[in-house]
């Protein structure tokens, strides 16, 4: 089917995200969260970014206005339900998500595509909230959007083919390079990342190194553009202990127990960048 609108659920860091690529991308965005707080923030976050890109000169200034004017914020899911494809991008939360999908279901024309940007949980367990799991796909985009250019793109047990070849098509002209992998829990990226990253965690809690020096070893020893730690703080530490929850949950394995460190840090509020301080101190 063509896509000409692309609703995002979640106007927060990825949603965003989503929201300002598929806008200079040409199409029709609908961004919609619960608040207005949240909204108008998405609406800032992407303000600011399409600036930068200005001012780096990687859009221009009418390039940029055109893009935010397709942006339209909202709180109501009917409206999100009018779009092609609907994305949701809410928190990597199994029950909030299903209750999402859930209300969308009805409101939402038969031939709209729904995708989850979940980075862990079962598309097939999302998908069985509504009554399209063949239009139903997993599209798991990387942090920072704009910048990163994978996007995961998860086949479900009864995702059609028209369906993946409409979620291949749309990346590829949101400009990122789609990679299709199939259900499973973490799916690719996270089922390699978490575990490293928990490594990490427990390496630190065991006293083997410094932060520093766990994180210097992995950028210096294994040519890694940012240390298992440092990553970590810009994941969000509690994204990646329910990522890590999800994978020990789906694999029946303790090989994926998360760190008691991981647990007690975002117990604390200590999530990373978002929170001001995670393993290391941000303004």
């Amino acid at each position: 089917m063509a896509v000409r609108t692309i609703a995002v659920l979640g106007a927060g860091q990825m949603g965003s995200g989503i929201a300002q690529v598929a806008a200079v991308s040409g199409y029709d965005v609908i961004l919609r969260d619960i608040e207005d707080r949240f909204v108008s923030g998405g609406l800032s976050k992407i303000e600011t970014r399409l600036q930068r890109s200005v001012e780096k000169k990687s859009l221009s200034a009418e390039e940029a206005k055109a893009a935010r004017a397709r942006i339209h914020g909202t709180l109501q899911l009917s409206e999100a339900a009018e779009a092609d494809l609907v994305i949701e991008a809410v928190p990597e939360d199994p029950a909030l998500k299903k209750s999402v999908f859930r209300e969308l279901d009805p409101l939402a024309r038969p031939e709209t595509i729904f995708a989850s940007n979940t980075s862990s949980i079962s598309i097939a367990e999302l998908a069985g909230t509504t009554k399209r799991p063949d239009r139903f796909v997993g599209l798991h985009f990387f942090n920072p959007v704009p910048v990163m250019k994978l996007v995961e793109v998860v086949r479900g047990p009864a995702t059609s083919e028209a369906t993946m070849r409409t979620a291949l098509e749309v990346c590829a002209t949101l400009g990122k390079t789609p990679v299709e992998v199939h259900d499973a829990p973490g799916f690719v990226s996270n089922r390699v990342l978490m575990p490293m990253i928990n490594e990490a965690i427990l390496a630190l809690q065991e006293g083997v190194a410094t932060k520093e020096a766990i994180d210097a070893v992995m950028k210096l020893g294994a040519n890694h553009p940012m240390g298992p730690l440092e990553l970590a703080d810009f994941i969000g530490l509690d994204t990646c202990l329910s990522i890590l929850e999800v994978l020990q949950k789906g694999f029946r394995s303790e090989k994926y127990a998360p760190a008691k460190l991981l647990r007690e840090m975002v117990a604390q509020g200590r999530l990373g960048k978002k929170s001001g301080h995670g393993f290391y101190e941000y303004a």
